[in-house]
């Protein structure tokens, strides 16, 4: 779930932005050159008061800490009560939930070590460009990539619409996931109106799928994505065919990747971080493929909520709030009638740290400010160019 937790924390950051502002990221390390200089520059008295300063920020802490672990454990307990409540098939109630909202820490912060340290050197995210080299590399194969941009929007409109999910949730969900003018081939982090941008996941495509979903999705799904092709296939010919049967050749040896291992997240993130698991994340950009995957990440939702006894339509934030957080956490919050969503803090539905790294959940720190918070930035986004293609690519 690591993934899964980084992939939400930068989703919900981008509801704290301002329409159409970039993410602002805070760096965890100082650049080697600025280290360098610090170390240079260390005097005694300058080493004196940054232990005084970290004697001062380690009480701080520590009280805090004081506070702070008995509400995150009360959080875990209740969140094991609830599933085991789900299991027996029992209602759940807001006594299933911690009312009160977390502590935050309010005291100085840690300060920085003017000596010398070890700083280990920060892998760089693979970005599009090393998944299509991977994927030539093991295997054998290049997506076939759209003409335009609005021809990948109607051949993903076709399968989304024909798979039972609404022009509404696809619009506004892919309104939310890439600002409302997202391309089929944008990475998270990146944008070309941003000389210099790093990417901050390896989240690619409308709705920003990240290597672990994809793996995921062909462990899963990747039955019906080969039937689906194979479908396609029947009606080509000549060199389209040979093309296609070539591409479903090269699928099927994915999906048996993504099968190598037990159908767990945990797993499947440990082959989407090799090279072999970049390569299959360059099916997202497939005109074929990728409207199959981005459809499946959704459809897989909606599926989950109605096996669940669910069977209300999911709005477009519900169904994000499930797409980002996992099909259980966000059923968690979607079946949750309106006067406990005022009521339950955002923290039930969180681990500690990412909670505590997130303005966007502390600030809208209720189930119901949270969903309410993604509805105004879908409105927002949803008159931006690219959601205004999207729309009337159906």
């Amino acid at each position: 779930m690591r993934l899964q937790l980084i992939r939400l924390y930068f989703c919900l950051v981008v509801l704290a932005l301002p329409a159409g502002g970039p993410p602002a990221l805070a760096m965890d390390a100082l650049p080697a050159s600025t280290a360098d200089a610090m170390a240079q520059a260390a005097s005694p008295q300058a080493i004196a008061e940054y232990r005084r300063k970290l004697k001062e920020y380690q009480a701080a802490r520590a009280a805090f800490e004081q506070e702070a672990e008995p509400y995150w454990t009360a959080i875990a307990e209740k969140r094991r009560g609830r599933n085991a409540k789900r299991r027996e098939r029992q209602a759940i109630t807001l006594d299933d939930y911690v009312l009160t909202q977390p502590p935050l820490y309010d005291g100085p912060k840690r300060p920085v070590d003017p000596e010398p340290q070890d700083r280990p050197e920060r892998k760089p995210l693979p970005v599009v460009a090393d998944f299509l080299q991977a994927a030539a590399a093991h295997f054998q194969f290049t997506p076939q990539r759209p003409a335009s941009e609005v021809e990948f929007k109607r051949a993903y409109g076709r399968v989304a619409l024909a798979s039972g999910l609404t022009r509404e949730q696809i619009v506004r969900v892919y309104s939310f996931e890439t600002g409302g003018n997202g391309n089929h081939d944008m990475q998270s982090g990146l944008s070309s109106s941003r000389p210099g941008s790093r990417a901050i996941s390896t989240a690619v495509g409308y709705n920003q799928l990240l290597t672990t979903n994809t793996v995921s999705l062909l462990a899963e799904q990747g039955h019906d994505i080969v039937k689906a092709l194979t479908e396609k296939a029947s009606g080509l010919s000549g060199p389209a065919r040979k093309a296609m049967d070539h591409k479903l050749a090269v699928l099927k040896r994915m999906v048996a990747f993504a099968r190598s291992v037990p159908v767990q997240w945990s797993e499947h993130e440990k082959l989407a971080n090799t090279p072999q698991g970049w390569g299959v994340h360059a099916m997202v950009l497939d005109i074929d493929v990728g409207p199959l995957l981005q459809t499946h990440k959704l459809l897989t939702s909606v599926l989950f909520a109605r096996a669940k006894g669910y069977t209300r339509p999911l709005s477009a934030a519900e169904l994000e709030m499930m797409n980002l957080t996992g099909d259980s956490t966000g059923l968690d919050m979607v079946t949750m009638p309106q006067a406990m969503r005022e009521q339950v803090p955002t923290s039930n539905f969180f681990q500690r740290g990412g909670y505590e790294r997130n303005p966007v959940a502390i600030r809208h720190n209720t189930v119901a400010k949270l969903l309410a918070i993604t509805d105004e930035r879908m409105d927002v986004n949803s008159s931006k160019p690219g959601a205004k293609e999207l729309a009337a690519a159906f």
